[in-house]
């Protein structure tokens, strides 16, 4: 191809991807607004049915409150009676949720087999929000059980809790949109564009 024609090639692709950006990020925020709630209580209901299971504990109820959806649990066989609330804030992992699409869809252009990409795209984002409110919940919830007697001093699963929600918390959701970006052009970026070669 030659030159001129090739960085006319380029610059309509950086074009069109900052237009579809714009756009999406628009139509997303809008739309976010809209299904955030439902979205939030969905994945909290499921994160905490799983995380009921390894505590041995009982979901009680979820409530929510404005930004907040309070998941209560009640240990088996020990202390039957008592209560124990989680908070768990949604837009402490979903925040950057509008700007994560907008990557991913202003890369459209640039990645084939865009059925399979953006399944796989959207299925790690669900993990990692999965991964977001179970290692919170079974992080405070160890912590209180330890605190109250019903669970022993702080073991490997104690500090293993920790370190994951920790790590998701301060890495892996704040970068979030740029990871998603990253992963989808460079597993499925077209041919002919840096670098040259696509990863198998």
């Amino acid at each position: 191809m030659p030159r001129p024609q090739k960085e006319k090639t380029i610059k309509t692709t950086v074009l069109k991807t900052g237009a579809v950006f714009l756009a999406a990020y628009l139509l997303s925020l809008v739309l976010w607004i809209q299904v955030k709630d439902l979205y939030a209580h969905g994945m909290v209901v499921v994160a905490s049915k799983v995380v009921a299971g390894i505590k041995g504990c009982r979901l009680e109820e979820l409530v929510r409150e404005g930004d907040i959806i309070q998941a209560t649990f009640s240990p088996l066989g020990r202390e039957a009676g008592m209560l124990v609330d989680i908070p768990v804030k949604t837009s402490s992992y979903t925040f950057n949720m509008p700007l994560t699409v907008a990557i991913m869809a202003s890369l459209y252009p640039v990645v084939s087999k865009r059925r399979r990409a953006y399944l796989e795209a959207f299925l790690i984002l669900l993990a990692v929000h999965m991964l977001y409110i179970v290692s919170l919940e079974l992080n405070q919830l160890t912590a209180i059980f330890i605190d109250r007697g019903l669970e022993g001093p702080a073991g490997p699963a104690a500090l293993l809790y920790e370190y994951i929600w920790s790590f998701t918390d301060n890495m892996i959701v704040r970068f979030e949109p740029f990871l998603l970006g990253c992963y989808l052009y460079l597993r499925y970026r077209t041919q002919g564009m840096w670098p040259p070669k696509a990863i198998p």
